[in-house]
This record gives structure tokens, sequence and C-alpha cells, in this order.
């Protein structure tokens, strides 16, 4: 499977994302051929290869020799089609921009065939997603990741007027992904960046196991103290291994916890229930001695990154902490798949764990065995072992 990762360390753009490409070996001869089909003119475009606190990458500069209309999704769509671009790069680029109309939509209170862009409606903005879509195509890649996003901090100055960093359309568009703001007072993360990378790519913890084929990088405008470049990784996924046996199941979710010793113990049930009910997938409580020797608890939340933010606020809400610890971890799991056994009671449902094919975890359902027993009177044990050893005929 071919793919690729983008480290964001320090943000991520729509020209840095265009760049990374280009190093990567996107050739830029024909993708500037290919802009000349599309109905704007008055621009240029050069890249340019620059050096970023000792690290080479290529910046794609944009200019504009006129001054540009604001454009609605209609005239950006219009715009596009009508370009020469294969249609697989157009229909990427209509829906990045689409999902752009979408945030900027709900920040402003519209509807999306009222939102008129201005900074993301620009000549730049346009060519810089269609590269990114273009790029995508081109290096026919099957899978794209990121990392959690450096979003930067402090102001910056829009078409509206200064707004904090993220920019709320920025910060819509990365709803469900992992961010992280630093010491740096610069707007890291652009509207173009974080639409185009939360449409073509998948949010994770930690670079996934690769065979790396080509290591580029894009680089953004500011110079800062530490390099403003985002890094492209590209090369062959892998399956994770332990002791050399191959994992058929993985994945990285995040771990939220907080430690509490002024709850009343009784809520603690009540809280985990309505975690689970919003999708945790696993709750815990761990004793624990707190400062001046009171005793705890340690409540622990295994979720997905999609699920990070309805759990907190459920976190705050229901229980008397003041804030939550978050960190990502990976997790490997046996494949897993459900069977049924026939007794002559009823049918017990089956989980059965798998590596490499391998039965290593047979494990009957225990609400069935439950129910069988209650109904005809037999020991739950026995019930549990007939379809135990019924499920250990599986091959």
């Amino acid at each position: 499977m071919r793919t690729a990762y983008f480290d964001c360390f320090s943000g991520i753009s729509g020209n840095m994302i265009l760049g990374s490409f280009l190093g990567a070996g996107l050739d830029f001869a024909e993708f500037k051929e290919s802009l000349k089909s599309l109905p704007i003119r008055d621009f240029e475009i050069e890249v340019i290869d620059v050096i970023k606190n000792g690290i080479s990458a290529k910046y794609v500069d944009v200019k504009v020799l006129e001054k540009q209309p604001h454009r609605s999704l209609h005239d950006i769509s219009e715009i596009i089609n009508k370009s020469e671009f294969s249609q697989k790069v157009k229909d990427l680029a209509l829906k990045i921009f689409m999902r752009l109309a979408r945030a900027e939509a709900k920040v402003h209170g519209c509807q999306i065939e009222k939102v008129h862009f201005h900074e993301v409606g620009a000549v730049d903005a346009i060519i810089d997603i269609l590269g990114a879509a273009y790029g995508f195509i081109t290096l026919k890649l099957d899978k794209v990741y990121f990392s959690p996003l450096h979003v930067g901090g402090g102001m910056v100055k829009c078409a509206h007027g200064l707004m904090p960093v993220p920019a709320p359309a920025t910060a819509e568009l990365l709803l469900g992904t992992v961010t992280y703001s630093g010491q740096i007072k610069k707007e890291l993360v652009t509207p173009t960046g974080a639409a185009i990378i939360t449409t073509i790519g998948e949010n994770i913890a930690n670079q996934p196991m690769m065979k790396i084929k080509n290591i580029s990088y894009g680089a953004g405008t500011w110079n800062l103290e530490i390099p403003n470049v985002v890094r492209l990784v590209l090369g062959e996924k892998v399956n994770k291994e332990i002791n050399n046996d191959k994992m058929k199941d993985d994945d990285q979710i995040l771990v939220l916890e907080t430690n509490i010793d002024d709850m009343n113990s009784e809520f603690f049930g009540y809280t985990m229930d309505k975690l689970y009910e919003e999708g945790a997938l696993e709750v815990y409580l761990t004793p624990i001695q707190m400062k001046k020797g009171r005793p705890g608890t340690l409540l622990s939340v295994i979720c997905d990154l999609k699920n990070k933010q309805k759990l907190i606020e459920i976190i705050l809400h229901e229980t008397t902490t003041l804030g939550v610890r978050i960190y990502p971890v990976e997790r490997f799991k046996l494949l897993r798949e459900h069977k049924k056994v026939k007794l002559p009671y009823g049918e017990v449902r089956i989980k059965i764990s798998r590596l490499e094919n391998k039965i290593i975890n047979i494990k009957p359902e225990f609400e069935d065995c439950k129910l069988i027993a209650q109904k005809e009177g037999i020991p739950l044990k026995l019930i549990w072992q007939k379809a135990y050893k019924l499920a250990s005929q599986f091959d």
C-alpha cells in the first residue's frame, strides 16, 4: 500500500503540501502546463529551493498580479471544471472546497451558497488545492496519514479583522483532530492546509510502520526558531510485528485520565455508563493515594480520536475534576470474529481471537450462557463449558 505520512511539527499550509509533493517527485513543469487551462490569468508560480534552519525544502510562491474578486463556491466550481485536469483531480479539489465552504458557512451563520471566500478564494488557494489533489492522484497514494497538528498561537489578520489562532474556519475544520499549541505566536495551520489534510488524510498519533522510499520537505513562509516546514514521508505500509508474528489489526487511540478525591463514589457508576454510551472503548477506576494522604480515584478512559471532545465534556460535567490529561497510545489487537454454537437449549455466541490465522482465545458470550442457565435451571459453569467445548472444534 503506497502510503504518505505528513509530520506537521511546524503546522501545515496549502503551499507546504504542494511543495512537499514537488520535492517527492511531482513534475512541476507538467503541473504548471495544466494550470494554463484555468480560466484565470494574471498570476505567476515558481518553486524555490530554500533552507529553513538547516533543512532544504521546496517553497511554492504564487504571485498574483491583479486584485482578485471574492468568489463563491459556484464560481470556484466553474473555474475548476473548465480546466483540463483529470476528472479525479477536479473531484478531489471540489471536495476540499466543499469542506471549506461548510466550515465558513457554519462560522458565519449562513448557507453554503451564500459563502463568499476571501483568502481561500484567491488564486493562490485555488492553485494550492488543485496542486494537492493533483499530487495525491499523480503520485498514486493509497493512504495519507498526518501527525497531531501544531497550530501556533496569537492573532492573525483576516478579511474580517484580527482573529485568534487558529482562525475560526480553521478551528471548525480541525474538529475531531488532535492539535496542540506551543510558544510560537504565528498562524501555523492555515484554512487551506487544514481543509486539504483533513480531507485526504487520517489523523494518527504516530507514524505508521512503513518501508520508507522518499522523504521531502515543503516550506512555509515564516522564519521561526523551529524549521517552518512539513515533512512528507513516502513509503509502503507494513504490518506491525511482535515476536516476529504479524498482527492483523492495529490502530492508534487516546487515553483520557484524571485524579479525583472529592466526589461522591456513587457518581462514578453513572459517569462510566454515560462514557460508554458516547463511544468510550474502555473505562476503569484505579485506587490511588493523593497529596496529604487522601485516598483518591484515577478515572481512565480509552477512546478513538473522533470521540475525544464529547468524552472530555462528560468527564468535566459529571465529575468534580478541574482538568483531563490526554495522551496518544498505540494498541495491538488480535483479529477477532464472532460465531455461534448450538446447544440443546439454544444458541451461544462465541468470540474468537486469532494470531496469524491461529486461534488463541475462545470466549463464550456470558449473557447468552446466563439466560440459558436461568431458563433451564442448569449451573452456569456447565453451559459455559459445553459452549466452549463445541467452539474448540472451530478451525
